[in-house]
């Protein structure tokens, strides 16, 4: 009988999606908070975009958004809302609109129910529209490699306690992409790499499913010149940073290699960090003129409220320094359209 432990991309997928895992536990909110929880004005941005999408692919109908990674459909939920406030504009989207959630967790009892909900990704070029997968990657399940004492990378093996040893020599498809994208030749003993092709293959198979449109990937990212030297593998519970353990009890999550992914995509793609994506959203986190404050201090204090979320979601150090990944398929310019 074997029982050597699993490496962490096995361990990561049964503490996460197990019958007893934590997404089948625990609303996701509850234990992290991302852009769409900090703001209404990055779902607002994120409808923008869409109409930016809707206008360059000539108004089609059905127009297709799908939120992948979509937790309790918060995203999308503000999207609609977003888009019935823009009146006449929004309400011809709204008339076409199919929204879709991508979600491994069952539906939300109080979830829109013009909201589809789905548990699979949709089919290759089946959608004609706007896909988004905001901080998906980072827990689509991945191995981790460390360099041993004479400086060979290893599979390193967890227990459900989340105690870890090395175990075989990196070799096959992990190796030929360690070598690429993140290589750890020369880097010493005790030098990390999450290992990376799962979530090239997750969203290779995402945005493959436009037939025309745009995908955009939102993460915590980081590229081949500035690999971080020890990974960056967590956890995360009930809001606070956590040693990762995988016995179901916490997140796990670990930062993107956001240009290997970008290699894996169709269409064009454009890398760049979500305070120069918002900013071209119309998100500037300008704050109101002091005059407003005399004449509609109502209005003032709205402003300077929206003004500080706008900080947040542009804050390099923080949100704003997240990556985006756009991939256009057969819709060149549509993401900065309008």
């Amino acid at each position: 009988m074997n029982s050597e432990p699993p490496g962490w991309r096995t361990a990561t997928e049964r503490a996460l999606y197990g019958p007893r895992g934590f997404y089948a536990q625990h609303a996701p909110a509850a234990h992290f908070r991302t852009s769409v929880h900090a703001s209404t004005l990055f779902a607002e941005a994120v409808a923008r975009l869409l109409l930016r999408v809707d206008e360059a692919l000539g108004r089609p109908d059905p127009l297709d958004l799908v939120d992948v990674g979509a937790g309790d459909g918060e995203l999308l939920t503000g999207v609609l809302a977003a888009l019935w406030e823009r009146e006449a504009a929004g309400a011809q989207v709204l008339a076409r609109l199919r929204p879709v959630a991508v979600e491994r967790r069952e539906r939300p009892a109080r979830l829109d129910e013009t909201i589809g909900w789905q548990h699979e990704l949709p089919a290759p070029r089946t959608l004609t529209g706007l896909l988004f997968a905001n901080e998906w990657l980072d827990n689509v399940p991945v191995d981790i490699a460390e360099n041993d004492a004479s400086g060979t990378p290893r599979l390193v093996l967890v227990e459900p306690d989340g105690t870890e040893r090395l175990g075989p020599e990196v070799a096959g498809e992990d190796a030929a992409w360690l070598a690429r994208w993140w290589p750890l030749t020369g880097a010493g003993e005790g030098a990390r790499a999450e290992l990376g092709h799962p979530r090239d293959a997750a969203w290779a198979r995402a945005a493959g499913a436009l037939r025309r449109g745009v995908a955009v990937a939102v993460d915590y990212a980081h590229e081949r010149a500035a690999r971080p030297p020890f990974g960056t593998l967590t956890g995360f519970r009930a809001g606070h940073e956590c040693r990762p353990v995988p016995d179901g009890s916490c997140d796990l999550t670990s930062h993107v290699a956001l240009d290997a992914v970008a290699a894996a995509a169709p269409g064009g793609t454009t890398l760049l960090a979500q305070r120069a994506a918002l900013r071209s959203l119309g998100v500037t986190g300008r704050r109101p003129a002091l005059s407003l404050a005399g004449s509609d201090p109502a209005a003032y204090v709205r402003e300077l409220s929206a003004a500080g979320e706008a900080a947040e979601l542009l804050d390099g150090c923080g949100l704003g320094g997240f990556g985006w990944l756009v991939c256009e398929v057969d819709c060149a310019g549509g993401w900065r359209a309008g």
